[in-house]
């Protein structure tokens, strides 16, 4: 009923604006969180009990290891409906100091034969204290809460590591993980962060205050992970995973979108030309390569979160067998509809009998 009847309408909402379609449907979602007997209704529509797919990773309890990546609600404004929705948890951002309007428009395309997309969103969001207080007026969250953090784009790159700092420690109270984005393609400079001696003197630092607040709020110190890009050569990832082995990071996210656009069809060669980054099915194979790369240099040691690609549940068993602990989806949930995390659960439930 979504791909053939609800899907062409929402594609065609805003003359086919897709951030526009993005924006209603997001409203929608939240006007449904302030509702307790729309949630109570999308709950049993969607969100069926696997007591078989409860995990903990890295110190946090997941009821199942479906989760929604960063990107699709970056200020937190639905959460109580993503766990309606059946997500075993729900990672907001990416999220920066200072609040940004992000690139200008268009920044959002749909590519629909390949079931991808690409966005240069550029961080847009309201800021870290904006996104700390709305999670203070919401109150404890059933599933766990990732959030993901940025460098403003009116930072210098010199002084990223005290923005990254300001926005860990307004939010540190609020997450049950922290995901440090260095790896999108939208923001001037910021891969350079994924560069050996930039990113140990980021989680040098982000790991010291990780301490300082856990010990100042008498509670545990956050799992911290690094999000990944996907078009890291090997031994540029080696290097990534010394860094995070030497600061004793939680783990890693593995992948943000792509520069390439490799795999494309024919159908889309008006919008190869756009630039930003590549999500959705043409990203499956490489990320996926990405997971199985960390898996085995770490020798499963590193909790690994896959993302890239994932529009059903053998794709998201994919990933699984390939290392990673937890897998997010995203531009799938555009294609596919809600039913998606329902799906894939069901699909690894039968794997875990």
């Amino acid at each position: 009923m979504y791909q053939y009847v609800l899907r062409p309408v929402l594609f065609r909402l805003h003359r086919g604006d897709a951030e526009g379609a993005h924006e209603r449907t997001l409203a929608l979602l939240a006007m449904v969180a302030r509702r307790r007997m729309l949630l109570h209704l999308m709950q049993r529509l969607y969100a069926d009990h696997l007591p078989s797919l409860a995990r903990t990773i890295f110190g946090v309890p997941f009821p199942n290891p479906v989760g929604l990546a960063a990107g699709m609600d970056k200020d937190g404004v639905a959460l109580p409906a993503w766990a309606a929705l059946g997500f075993g948890f729900v990672e907001v951002g990416t999220v920066t100091h200072h609040a940004q309007p992000g690139n200008p428009r268009p920044r959002l395309f749909r590519l629909i034969k390949d079931e991808a997309i690409i966005n240069r969103m550029g961080f847009n969001n309201h800021g870290a204290d904006a996104l700390a207080l709305r999670l203070k007026q919401l109150g404890t969250l059933s599933i766990p809460l990732g959030i993901s953090i940025g460098k403003s784009k009116q930072t210098p790159l010199e002084h990223a590591i005290e923005d990254y700092v300001a926005s860990f420690t307004a939010l540190f109270p609020y997450a049950s993980y922290v995901a440090v984005n260095v790896s999108s393609p939208n923001t001037p400079g910021l891969r350079s962060l994924q560069d050996r001696a930039q990113l140990d003197a980021l989680l040098a630092t982000l790991t010291h205050e990780n301490r300082q607040l856990a010990a100042h709020e008498a509670s545990q110190p956050r799992p911290i992970l690094v999000k990944i890009a996907p078009d890291l050569s090997e031994s540029a990832l080696g290097e990534v995973l010394d860094v995070c082995a030497t600061h004793a990071i939680s783990g890693v996210i593995a992948t943000n979108t792509t520069l390439s656009r490799e795999g494309l069809s024919e159908q889309n060669a008006a919008l190869r030309g756009e630039t930003g980054g590549l999500s959705g099915r043409p990203l499956a194979a490489k990320a996926l390569a990405v997971v199985r790369f960390i898996a085995r240099e770490t020798g499963g040691a590193l909790p690994i979160i896959g993302v890239g690609g994932i529009a059903c549940g053998e794709d998201a068993l994919r990933m699984v067998e390939a290392g990673a602990s937890l897998v997010q989806i995203y531009t799938g949930l555009v294609y596919q509809g809600p039913g998606l995390p329902r799906q894939i659960k069901q699909t690894l439930a039968r794997r875990v009998r």
